[in-house]
């Protein structure tokens, strides 16, 4: 592989020689809504900071923006507002509305695009999409509301206004000289008929450390230095810093500059609340938040004549003919004159190439360009979507946000066993909007993309949630920001253990280091999974919604009542995959230190006792098998000891299929203890192991494959996977059988029905549905359990499936990858599935090869769906693509 300045520059964040990621993207998208800024009583994040009050209220917990960007500590940060003359409010951040306004789910309403980024941010670039006319705001709050969840989503282009082209391109390039020094390109194109106005308004603000303590401290200052045709100076001074003795190092910025062209204006306010307008009480300060909006639309006088405070922007007013464009270049950095904007062109040029050189190493040789283009998108998504996360539990139970001291019940109410999680990380987000904090099983599935372009972050990422701020003393992983002790899938350990083999193939070396010290924090968090969701020791599992929220007929986050108990088939899969892989990284382990040889034992013997289980609860020939329906299923137990199946074909009795591992004769042999008790448990408990081990001779050797299924059930589970008819849609694997579109499941009055894309199911909040779409990570798991099956089994070994056709693993595994890679690509007639029937997408030169990757996809068109920005676990396409491209 060529080694490509991008890779020095990696290669000097590792060696501390250099820190090319302390300035990024690390600006959320949204901070108002969250939960870190919710001190409500009712624990409403979305009515107590609505997006109207944006604008006017300075954050606690972090900063947003337009193409927000940010040093390491998010003390200071860049982002982009704009103006077209006729909007009520500066376009400074994203809109976007909830499931009480209408929407299936928290969605944004507004087209920006991640488009290029290199791990290290030297280069990276950014498109919104903005309107002439006045953007919408309640139109789109009254038309979705109208529809009442149902159908589909009344979305910004549905208005009109992007008819005749009438909007403004507006890109926005980053590119560092050196760490600590950014040139940013401002471009916006006009793609309408007529002349429009737009006024271009650079942010840099201190983000509000000095307001929350008791002791009030000074704000930190930026102040115009100098104003000429040649360039407007803008000048940083720290001061103060309230969190900043939180880091256990010193940080400091310095003096740092932003520099913008002559001809343009400097305003300057405070980034303080405005308390007067949201609660009618007097302001701390003459100027507020919200100045820069009010001096630009509404004329006032509230902008500090003093040209200095903690907010400040540069204002630069065009009328940009049809299909013409304006541009701005801007420096971030120590240098404080003016002369150095004549290095930004150059600058930003030289990054591109170098970016492009870059992509080079990484994209598969036989991907087309259409797929290196997808590739490269994805990845930028996930590289644009790190965030600064900061959050101290215990100070925000307390209420920090004097003097509005929040309830007493709030001691009580949601997170409050988590008051030692204490963050104050760069994570990577599913979706800066839609998913402004880390989600666990999300993050997972992230590092496997990340770790194509950067092993170092990935393999930090999976730490991090093992780290002592983040697991829990009892052992638990925090799920997402909304309940962190809820349940997401066990998927850590399997993210650690292919991140560390990705990394292995790559190096010719393994991170050791990073596997023993996972593997031991992972050992508490399974013991945790064992105490808590195998509540009465029997090896079957009781494991929650598990992230899949809507696709069983009874919600599984709330318990049943009545000593109703639901043994989960996903749940006990889950685990005993956890089981596989533990045992495999006791294994890798133990070439080195014998003494793990005791801990594959363990974790081998765990699982099969997990997988007896399914077979025979308890010793009571109670099966998760159903050998009728040839699937695994959910059932109820009733206090009686009676049982009942929910024969729902979902992806609940898919998720068995991950439960798969094989272990070679030849890997064993150097392994004398493991070996040993391994042929005990052979020989002596064949009443377990013969549900769930079972011998394999092919002429590459000898071999035990690892699977809660025997060869029987593995066929009639997979033809019904690949059944087009049943779970094989054009684009992936259905989260709900076809079967159920004309049979539904009914309990009570409960029903679960095949929904192909938006559910009218609005179980959990119904802001998911996992009735009937393509979901990327679950389908990319059961690829995953395929080519494990090819290799147990060997190439002879062929599936036949109900159409006739007999098929390896291997090409099974294939078939899902093509379909999911063809979600994104032109089909024969250009247009993309992704982009569904909308024609501005599908077929304007502006939009064609702007890809969104959405939460989910239609299980028949393979339309895009619910969030349209989380690249978090659908960027796992880029790792499609590298993997069955090369």
């Amino acid at each position: 592989m060529n080694v490509t300045a991008e890779h020095l520059r990696l290669q000097g964040e590792l060696d501390g020689s250099a820190f090319w990621k302390r300035w990024g993207p690390y600006v959320s998208e949204r901070a108002w809504g969250t939960v870190r800024e919710d001190y409500s009583q009712t624990g409403d994040a979305w009515s107590y900071f609505p997006h109207e009050m944006a604008r006017s209220k300075a954050y606690r917990w972090g900063e947003d923006g337009l193409a927000g960007y940010c040093d390491r500590y998010q003390l200071l940060c860049f982002s982009l507002a704009l103006w077209n003359g006729k909007d009520p409010i500066l376009k400074e951040r994203a809109f976007g509305l909830v499931p009480s306004e209408g929407n299936h789910g928290e969605d944004v309403k507004e087209y920006y695009f991640y488009l290029d980024s290199t791990p290290t941010h030297s280069y990276m670039r950014y498109l919104y999409k903005y309107p002439h006319a006045e953007f919408p705001y309640a139109q789109l709050i009254e038309a979705n509301k109208a529809r009442n969840g149902s159908g589909p989503e009344y979305e910004l282009l549905d208005t009109g206004l992007f008819d005749q082209d009438r909007y403004f391109d507006v890109f926005v390039e980053f590119a560092k000289s050196s760490p600590d020094s950014t040139f940013i390109r401002i471009t916006a194109h006009n793609r309408g008929p007529e002349t429009a106005p737009l006024h271009i308004l650079p942010h840099l603000l201190f983000r509000n450390t000095w307001s929350w303590g008791r002791t009030p401290l000074l704000p930190p200052r930026i102040r115009l230095l100098s104003r000429s045709t040649s360039g407007i100076v803008l000048q940083t001074e720290e001061q103060q810093y309230c969190d900043i003795r939180t880091i256990p190092h010193d940080y400091t910025l310095g003096t740092l500059h932003l520099i913008g062209p002559g001809g343009g204006d400097a305003l300057f306010t405070e980034n303080e609340t405005n308390q007067e307008k949201l609660y009618g009480v007097p302001n701390k300060s003459l100027f507020v938040k919200d100045a820069f909006h009010r001096h630009l639309i509404s004329g006032e006088n509230c902008v500090n004549p003093a040209h200095e405070g903690s907010k400040s922007c540069l204002h630069y007013k065009f009328d940009i003919e049809p299909g013409g464009n304006k541009s701005l270049v801007l420096y971030l950095g120590q240098d404080g004159t003016p002369d150095v904007l004549r290095d930004g062109v150059r600058c930003l040029e030289h990054r591109e190439r170098e970016a492009n050189e870059f992509y080079e190493t990484v994209h598969p040789p036989k991907a087309s360009d259409d797929e290196k283009r997808i590739q490269r998108q994805a990845l930028a998504g996930l590289l644009w979507s790190k965030q600064f996360y900061y959050f101290n539990v215990d100070t925000w139970i307390q209420g920090d946000d004097h003097p509005s001291k929040p309830p007493p019940h709030r001691a009580g109410n949601r997170n409050h066993s988590w008051k030692h999680l204490n963050s104050m990380r760069i994570l990577s987000m599913p979706d800066k909007w839609e998913y402004p904090w880390f989600a666990a099983w999300d993050l997972a599935f992230h590092t496997i993309s990340l770790g194509l372009v950067d092993m170092d972050f990935a393999k930090k990422q999976l730490w991090y949630l093992l780290f002592e701020q983040f697991l829990h003393p009892n052992g638990q992983i925090p799920a997402y920001e909304w309940e962190f002790s809820d349940l997401n899938p066990p998927v850590h350990a399997w993210a650690v253990w292919r991140i560390y083999n990705m990394d292995r193939i790559r190096t010719g070396t393994g991170d050791r280091d990073f596997l023993e010290k996972c593997f031991h924090k992972l050992l508490i968090n399974f013991t945790w999974w064992i105490n808590k969701v195998d509540s009465e020791g029997n090896n079957v599992f009781e494991g929650g919604f598990l992230g899949l929220d809507n696709i069983t007929v009874v919600d599984r986050s709330q318990p049943l009542g009545g000593g109703i108990r639901l043994e989960q088939a996903d749940a006990t899969g889950w685990m005993g995959m956890f089981c596989l892989v533990l045992m495999r990284i006791a294994l890798e382990l133990a070439k080195k230190n014998p003494t793990y040889e005791a801990l594959a034992t363990k974790f081998f013997q765990h699982y099969v006792y997990v997988g007896a289980a399914m077979k025979n609860m308890a010793g009571k020939h109670v099966s998760l098998w159903d050998e009728d329906d040839g699937f695994f299923h959910d059932i109820l137990r009733y206090p009686d000891g009676s049982y009942q199946q929910l024969s729902v074909r979902s992806l609940v009795g898919i998720i068995p299929l991950y439960a798969v591992e094989r272990l070679e004769k030849n890997w064993i042999e150097p392994f004398s203890d493991f070996r040993r008790r391994f042929a005990w448990f052979l020989n002596n408990r064949q009443d377990l192991v013969q549900s769930c081990c079972y011998p394999v001779t092919r002429s590459t050797g000898e071999a035990h494959v690892l699977a809660v299924f025997d060869q029987h059930q593995l066929l009639r589970l997979l033809q019904r996977v690949f059944d087009s008819e049943e779970f094989l849609s054009p684009y992936g694997i259905r989260s709900l059988s076809k079967v159920h579109l004309e049979n539904p499941f009914r309990l009570g009055s409960f029903e679960v029905r095949y929904e192909p894309g938006e559910s009218e199911c609005k179980l959990k909040g119904g802001n998911s549905n996992w009735r009937g779409p393509v979901w990327f990570p679950t389908c990319f798991l059961v690829i995953e359990s395929l080519k494990k099956l090819q290799k147990a089994y060997g190439p002879e070994f062929t599936v036949p499936l109900n159409d006739g056709r007999q098929m390896t693993f291997q090409a099974l595994a294939s078939d899902i990858a093509e379909r999911m890679i063809k979600i994104f690509t032109r089909d024969p007639s250009g247009r993309r599935p992704v982009h569904g029937a909308t024609q501005k997408f599908q077929e304007d030169p502006h939009w064609r090869d702007y890809i969104l990757f959405y939460e989910y996809f239609h299980g028949e068109d393979g339309s895009g769906l619910g969030a349209s920005h989380q690249t978090g676990w659908t960027g796992l396409i880029a790792t499609l693509i590298d993997e069955w491209r090369r």
